[in-house]
């Protein structure tokens, strides 16, 4: 038999923050009940076989599995959106075999020269058009008819004949519908049912509750999951988004913690002889980075930057998000295992639902961040903005080069400078302006700790600037950004170091002195809280003037301290995330000081700040 399917959440749901109502959309996807039961396969496309031999060559490939981050094309931006024309049968309805193959030769023709390479069906393959979810004899996702009347071996092969990698979804856990009352049998396990691979009272898991919770004490449970991976490699899958994985999806709880799940596929996958790339989604927990980069091979930081509504996407629903999500991240990334920031959609135009300076902002976070590059965009029709942000090679390059991911080098605000050095001694320098309105943004080299003259490269219109000393500015439109490689042609900048711990420093309040590993004199100053200050005494220069101060800093979220000079009131800086209590960070502040000696306060006011490790104070001006 057939069940109801539970239907998608439209619209503001009261008492859910506005992340989660806008995940629990894809709830329809995987939550309906069906009985189990096979589906007829019908004739072959016409279509060149798989050309690689996973035999031969799973070897080489694993050992070079997400070596750079990967490039693509998704469904799912197009299939959540409820733009004019793209769901013409009914939400999600865009997902079908002849949309799949029709993007395919789009991606061909258009963006794989430039690497993208992978073709990534997402969520509701095996869901007809009521979403109820259909399974074969093993309890195991089967491709809809309707959607897909060939099955889903004939488009991989299709995909591969573009010299392109097949790409597919699925939720983790056992889907409610193919329980089938405990007796579906597990292919090629003797004795094992659904039954035997799940808890007896039914717990479930993932972001949705869609699945009962695998049990893993039990050997049926990882022939289950060897099973699933099986059929993937046979049907020539290169790749697995593995979706609701907790802890995260919103959810936490011994019920979805799904680390045993994702071990779990990491083995089979191995099993399999194929090289398959697994990605885990979505909003994954942080604590658990260190699981997340053994057994994957990239991992969502954050929930869905589509908007579900009448574009692809929009500015604040959710592409801002990432600029105060990804600096926690920023340490966990790297060959073998990627920051997903999610689908970069700025190659529509309209259909984007952003403006062109939001499309390039979009882009250049994506890239300095070196998050996996796909687009979720009908590559059948990019306009020529577009075409020209996806297509730009020195930006790509940027997301693909060897260097450490970015991170911002001032405090989190309107207007932000991010950066990172590169293996050249060159830096990769992005501003932004956040705020709606034009605004100058300027990038000091004393962030970088260099100073006099360098010369700039711009990235997007592939210009040399020429030479600027000690710093450089732009106006940039509301939510625009410029993307930088700068040379230093001066020197390291001579400073100053002031440890926080210093006994001629002088701490108020609850404010104390504790041991820190990763910081430079092994020992900060925390617990900045409830009116708590830090003061750093006999600060010397030279010069009266407005100096870069480096703030070294160590907090596992984004925290605020007001930060002033002397007897001045301050400004209430928010240091972005270190990504946890162990790591060390730097933010540069402007400070006015004066010739001979100053007092730099580090405030935390009525909330809770950053732990305070260093700072350094240039010598010069």
């Amino acid at each position: 038999m057939r069940s109801s399917p539970y239907r998608a959440l439209r619209g503001a749901v009261p008492g859910f923050p506005r992340r989660t109502v806008r995940s629990m959309l894809v709830l329809a996807i995987t939550a309906g009940l069906a009985a189990v039961v096979p589906t007829a396969a019908t004739r072959a496309l016409a279509v060149s076989p798989d050309p690689t031999t996973p035999a031969a060559n799973s070897a080489d490939a694993a050992s070079t599995m997400a070596a750079k981050p990967y490039m693509g094309w998704s469904s799912w931006s197009m299939q959540s959106s409820h733009y004019p024309g793209l769901n013409p049968d009914g939400n999600y309805s865009y997902l079908t075999e002849a949309n799949v193959l029709k993007q395919t030769d789009a991606l061909a023709t258009t963006l794989k020269k430039y690497g993208y390479d992978y073709v990534n069906i997402d969520a509701g393959w095996w869901m007809d058009k009521n979403w109820t979810s259909e399974f074969d004899q093993y309890g195991r996702q089967t491709p809809d008819p309707v959607r897909f009347p060939h099955g889903m071996k004939p488009v991989a092969d299709h995909i591969h004949a573009k010299g392109l990698k097949a790409g597919i979804y699925l939720p983790v856990g056992l889907e409610k519908g193919a329980y089938g009352g405990g007796k579906v049998p597990i292919r090629n396990a003797p004795g094992c049912t659904t039954a035997n691979v799940v808890y007896p009272d039914l717990r479930t898991t993932n972001g949705w509750d869609s699945a009962y919770k695998l049990d893993f004490g039990n050997p049926c449970a990882q022939k289950y999951i060897d099973s699933q991976a099986q059929m993937l490699a046979d049907w020539g899958y290169d790749f697995l988004k593995l979706d609701g994985v907790g802890p995260g999806s919103f959810k936490s709880g011994d019920n979805y913690n799904n680390i045993a799940d994702v071990a779990a596929w990491h083995q089979a996958i191995a099993a399999t002889g194929r090289p398959i790339h697994l990605e885990l989604s979505w909003s994954l927990d942080i604590g658990h980075a260190a699981d997340w980069k053994k057994y994957s091979n990239g991992w969502r930081i954050d929930t869905d930057v589509e908007c579900y509504c009448n574009t692809l996407v929009t500015w604040e629903n959710s592409v801002n998000d990432r600029w105060n999500d990804a600096p926690a991240w920023s340490h966990q990334a790297g060959p073998g295992g990627w920051n997903d920031l999610d689908a970069i959609d700025v190659g529509n135009g309209a259909m984007d639902g952003l403006t062109k300076a939001e499309r390039q902002s979009y882009m250049t976070l994506w890239a300095i961040n070196k998050s996996p590059l796909f687009t979720g965009d009908d590559l059948t029709r990019l306009d020529g903005y577009g075409l020209s942000l996806l297509t730009n090679q020195e930006v790509i390059a940027v997301d693909r080069n060897s260097s450490p991911v970015a991170r911002p080098v001032t405090p989190m605000g309107d207007q932000q400078v991010w950066g990172t050095e590169n293996a050249d001694g060159t830096y990769t320098v992005a501003l932004f302006n956040l705020g709606s309105s034009p605004s100058a943004v300027t990038a000091d080299w004393a962030s970088f700790g260099f100073t006099g003259a360098a010369s700039v490269r711009d990235l997007w219109n592939h210009q040399n600037l020429g030479t600027y000393k000690k710093r450089i500015t732009a106006t940039l439109p509301g939510h625009g950004s410029r993307l930088f490689t700068v040379r230093p042609g001066g020197s390291k900048l001579p400073t100053t170091g002031y440890e926080a711990e210093s006994t001629d420093n002088t701490l108020t309040g609850n404010a104390s002195i504790a041991a820190c590993d990763a910081c430079s004199g092994g020992k900060k100053v925390g617990n900045l809280y409830l009116g708590s200050k830090l003061q750093f005494n006999d600060i010397r220069v030279k010069k009266d003037g407005i100096y870069t101060v480096n703030v070294a800093y160590v907090s596992g979220d984004p925290r605020s301290v007001t930060v002033y000079s002397n007897s001045g009131n301050g400004t209430s800086l928010k240091f972005p995330s270190t990504g946890d209590w162990n790591t060390v960070d730097t933010v540069s502040v402007q400070l006015a000081l004066k010739a001979g000696s100053n007092t730099i306060t580090f405030d935390s006011g009525w909330d809770y700040a950053p732990d305070i490790d260093r700072i350094d104070v240039p010598k010069t001006l």
